[in-house]
């Protein structure tokens, strides 16, 4: 996982939006949109909540 994907998956953690993760990190919703792809891919997961889960569980971030 890049450093910017653990970015990603810690304010996945936290409840943010796409929207709110944009923001936060200045970059585009749809980079944000690749980042949470590439994250579900890594921790073989299917949505937000389960790599939300995946991440507390296995000490992520």
């Amino acid at each position: 996982m890049t450093a910017r994907e653990r970015e990603v998956l810690t304010l996945i953690v936290a409840g943010k939006t796409d929207r709110e993760i944009a923001a936060t990190l200045f970059v585009s919703r749809r980079t944000v949109t690749t980042h949470t792809s590439n994250l579900f891919v890594k921790l073989g997961v299917s949505g937000r909540a389960e790599a939300a889960a995946r991440a507390v569980r296995d000490n992520l971030v």
